[in-house]
């Protein structure tokens, strides 16, 4: 796998953020990044209030429950331009939304969704859960239950959207749909795997560290109030706009 030596990825966190507030920023970042108003790749970490979104190919076909059901619940349905089929995103799951042009790393496709399964899979192992990749259904697995999901973008050489691991939030959704299109397929989380509390904080560390070490990022912390500076204005300050 090619390893981007030497590079330098600015790093956005948010503890909780709607769905559509992240896609919208992840497309304003792609822009700003293919026109060479960012000359940084991006990565955003960051979790989703309750929702269902829907991949390029996905239907309603896949979700078990009616519409009149999630609007009580309070949960949207969203189609989404990634690949994949239905998913739940929800608080507990933490999501990695890496915008990378991929020609300058020097990355194909299928190496960029491999390194995302390789920073899920050092991730979880740091905890001992002993999880593995499937290579008909991308993202990682525990003896068959699906623990970190993959559905990504690209257009014009420039990645969003990501993957998903399921740290310690409520598993109830996914048994309202056939998650990724698949039927008769559980999903698990770390702290159900583990019977124990599991601290998002210490996740979201080892998930920094292991973006680090797969794709060999210098990883810097930048607050949104500066992105959404550089999104939209495009000034020129610390280096991380072009001149």
């Amino acid at each position: 796998m090619p390893v981007l030596n030497g590079k330098t990825c600015l790093r956005l966190e948010f503890s909780l953020m709607e769905y559509r507030a992240a896609l919208d920023l992840q497309r304003n970042i792609a822009l700003a990044r293919q026109s060479g108003v960012i000359e940084k790749d991006v990565v955003l970490i960051l979790e989703h209030p309750p929702v269902f979104t829907l991949g390029r190919r996905a239907g309603t076909e896949n979700l078990k429950v009616s519409s009149a059901f999630l609007e009580r619940k309070k949960i949207p349905v969203i189609p989404v331009d990634r690949g994949g089929d239905i998913t739940f995103h929800g608080p507990g799951q933490l999501v990695i939304y890496p915008i990378i042009d991929l020609t300058k790393a020097g990355l194909k496709v299928i190496d960029y969704v491999t390194g995302l399964e390789e920073i899920m899979l050092r991730t979880v192992a740091d905890w001992k859960i002993p999880a593995e990749r499937n290579s008909a259904n991308r993202g990682i697995w525990v003896a068959g239950r699906k623990l970190g999901s993959i559905g990504i973008s690209v257009k014009r050489s420039i990645s969003f959207h990501g993957c998903a691991l399921n740290v310690n939030l409520s598993l109830k959704p996914f048994k309202w749909i056939n998650p990724c299109g698949l039927r008769n397929v559980g999903v698990t989380s770390m702290e159900k795997e583990l019977s124990q509390k599991i601290s998002m904080s210490q996740v979201r560390e080892a998930v920094t560290h292991h973006f680090k070490s797969v794709f060999g990022f210098d990883l810097v912390r930048i607050d949104a109030k500066k992105m959404n500076h550089l999104v939209n204005c495009g000034i020129a300050e610390d280096g991380f706009v072009k001149q």
